[in-house]
């Protein structure tokens, strides 16, 4: 199949008409399964992309970040926004970067300049990024399983364990955060529809609002994702629940790969029957959990992980003086009318 015919078709004509993309377009690609190799008759095709910020942008006033087209998923960051989320090593743009040749449908010359520079991205940052969705994307596929097969005492227990986990990285993102301040604890519940319930011990004085709101937030998100399925479709969430599973076991693959090689191997060409069995369910019992085998997969997989960490070649932070220099580089020409 040739992808560029996609962008031929009538509902990607924003991509030449609008005022942000058009001509300061400088990479366009396949996301999602098709990117992975992992599509199948029903996937939809989702497209992610790379637009220059315009002069206005880099010496004026006016700011842009990304264009969202929600009809055919296709998200295009800004430069300069980009360069922001791959210095983090974040999984869903550091793909962007490693696609099989033919799942780009656009590439100019900047854009190959960006990818032969992919390498100052590659950091220690990504064990964190990588680990971190990682351990994100676990606890939703257990909590998804949990809320049809543990009794209601279990299923607190597990999102007691999850926003547990969450408030580990509160240090990272609030820098204000004392540890004790804030406790969080399993006793008999008052809610007479439970047997147990999440408790919560306060202690703040001379707190910024914004960051007590944001803790709060984060809490209150694991709460409100755990529950909102409710009923669930079976048929329908299983599909979904193998997929999930099936995206948790390529960030590992993927992070060991930056880890290892220093490489980004977003099609998973080796790994492709191994990926399309979870996705298949194969994996999963008729309960709708899944077989041990699967979690002792998953074991291998953060024991190989944390040994990548330990023994990777990668620098603890990337090189922001190259970068830099790489930025400035193409910024350059657009200040110079040179697109």
């Amino acid at each position: 199949m040739d992808y560029k015919q996609i962008l031929q078709q009538t509902e990607y004509e924003f991509i030449q008409t609008d005022k942000h993309l058009g001509k300061h377009v400088i990479l366009l690609g396949l996301a999602g399964s098709y990117s992975y190799g992992t599509n199948i008759d029903t996937s939809d095709i989702d497209i992610r992309g790379i637009t220059l910020n315009q002069k206005s942008d880099l010496i004026g006033l006016t700011r842009f970040e990304q264009y969202v087209d929600e009809n055919t998923d296709t998200v295009i960051y800004a430069f300069n926004k980009i360069i922001t989320l791959l210095l983090s090593c974040n999984p869903n743009t550091i793909e962007l970067l490693g696609l099989n040749p033919e799942h780009y449908l656009y590439l100019n010359d900047i854009g190959r300049l960006l990818l032969d520079n992919k390498r100052l991205f590659l950091s220690k940052r990504a064990i964190n990024s990588f680990g971190g969705y990682a351990d994100a994307q676990l606890r939703r596929l257990q909590n998804a399983l949990a809320r049809d097969s543990f009794l209601q005492s279990e299923k607190e227990q597990h999102i007691f364990n999850s926003v547990k986990n969450a408030m580990h990285d509160f240090n990272n993102h609030y820098k204000h955060f004392e540890n004790g301040s804030l406790e969080i604890f399993i006793d008999k519940a008052v809610n007479p529809e439970f047997e147990t319930e999440i408790f919560v011990n306060a202690d703040m004085k001379h707190y910024p609002l914004r960051d007590y709101s944001g803790m709060w937030n984060t809490m209150a998100n694991v709460v409100r994702d755990y529950e909102k399925i409710g009923k669930r479709n079976k048929k329908k969430d299983d599909l979904h629940l193998n997929k999930h599973a099936m995206h948790l076991i390529r960030l590992f693959m993927m992070a060991l790969d930056i880890l290892e090689k220093g490489e980004i191997n977003t099609c998973r060409v080796k790994e492709h029957e191994l990926l399309m069995d979870i996705r298949s369910g194969k994996y999963q019992k008729k309960d709708g959990t899944f077989h041990e085998s699967f979690y002792d997969m998953l074991s291998e997989f953060e024991k190989k992980l944390r040994y990548a960490a330990e023994n990777t070649d990668l620098p603890e932070e990337p090189d922001m003086l190259k970068v830099q220099e790489l930025v400035m580089t193409i910024n350059e020409r657009v200040i110079r009318d040179e697109i």
